[in-house]
């Protein structure tokens, strides 16, 4: 039993020390790491954010466009009734 007593505390003994070899160069590493996913994070959200914003803009536009196409065919639909009307009253004109 003592030796199963000296191997678990000689292991525990050897973690211990990996633990405390933990430098200042990991400790550098880890911040640059997580400063380098935390940048990433936040230039992922910004991007989503402007692509948002952008296709927003351009349903706006496309209903715009959409509801000045339909007012230009209204408008085309009134001048060829105004013209149709100018013809008859020209041909009336002309058999006075």
């Amino acid at each position: 039993d003592e030796d199963g007593y000296i191997w678990i505390t000689g292991s525990v003994d050897d973690v211990i020390k990996q633990k405390k070899d933990l430098n200042f160069r990991f400790l550098i590493y880890t911040l640059l790491i997580l400063s380098i996913i935390i940048t990433l994070a936040f230039l992922k959200i910004y991007i989503h954010q402007q692509i948002y914003y952008k296709s927003r803009n351009i349903a706006k536009l496309k209903a715009e466009y959409d509801l000045l196409k339909e007012e230009n065919s209204v408008i085309k639909g009134k001048i060829e009734k105004m013209r149709f009307k100018n013809q008859i009253k020209d041909t009336m004109f002309d058999e006075e």
